[in-house]
């Protein structure tokens, strides 16, 4: 299968601090793909610049066949991206919200109204498209948003712990959303998460970043077996090469951060 993302040693660099450290991969077009790793590793530092938020310091990076430097505008319209924190106007009704994105998205006015109705729809907020968003519950809100996010139809969706602070059955719900994406549409997923469960269970490949490295890349199957046991969990394998548990190493911002989030989210 065809790669739709390939970098080459992209690396990125704040001074003396080289945050992402010459990291190769690829992703193949259609697949699920998980990045895990502690806070610090370098994990959002490497999503921001696969978006084209944040230009790399030396490497390179293709969507698509597309070079997210000197062809940034075109990447943009072959990528969705759902951050953790929340992007959705909660002033706003899930209908607007969805308009506000596909003037952003550049849809023509003649296909909006149609498009808008089909996500609404396809993301189980249909009767719900009129009602603010601050009253959505978490999981609709995360539906919304990534209702949002796939108006222009992607190629490629991140998402940015997209299942943070939800409750289980909330979480499952999402997940059938995003799996029906993946297969009606062929779009690719690429996802951070710090629930192992979630990544064993739904990922095809994983890579574990450590120090702004790929300390190891393959199938679920593959990383349990490259620890010498394939009955370890994911959790065993991520302590085996982050040398720390998904846990560790979140200081008073990033707590803050994803307790905010918890909360605004239900």
């Amino acid at each position: 299968m065809s790669a739709i993302l390939e970098t080459q040693a992209l690396t990125r660099c704040f001074g003396a601090l080289t945050a992402v450290d010459s990291v190769s991969l690829q992703v193949a077009a259609g697949e699920v793909f998980g990045l895990l790793g502690p806070n610090g590793a370098g994990k959002s530092t490497f999503i921001k610049m696969l978006t084209t938020l944040l230009p790399p310091t030396s490497g390179r990076a293709t969507v698509a066949g597309l070079d997210i430097v000197r062809q940034a505008s075109a990447v943009r319209h072959q990528i969705g991206y759902v951050p953790q924190m929340v992007s959705a106007d909660g002033a706003l009704t899930g209908y607007e919200n969805l308009l506000v994105f596909a003037k952003l998205y550049d849809l023509p006015k003649v296909d909006r109204e149609a498009r808008i109705r089909q996500s609404l729809v396809y993301m189980g907020l249909e009767e719900a498209s009129d009602r603010l968003v601050r009253t959505f519950s978490g999981g609709m809100l995360r539906r919304l948003e990534i209702g949002m996010s796939m108006l222009h139809r992607p190629r490629l969706l991140f998402l940015d712990e997209p299942t943070v602070g939800l409750d289980p059955l909330a979480r499952d719900t999402v997940w059938e959303h995003i799996e029906q994406l993946r297969l009606d549409y062929g779009t690719t997923i690429f996802l951070t998460t710090h629930y192992m469960e979630e990544a064993d269970n739904l990922c095809q490949r994983i890579a574990i970043m450590h120090r702004g490295s790929v300390a190891a890349i393959g199938t679920p199957e593959e990383l349990k077996r490259s620890v010498g046991n394939a009955d370890v969990t994911l959790e065993q394998v991520f302590i085996h090469y982050a040398g720390e548990a998904i846990e560790s190493g979140e200081g008073y911002r990033e707590a803050s951060r994803s307790r905010r989030t918890a909360r605004r989210m239900g």
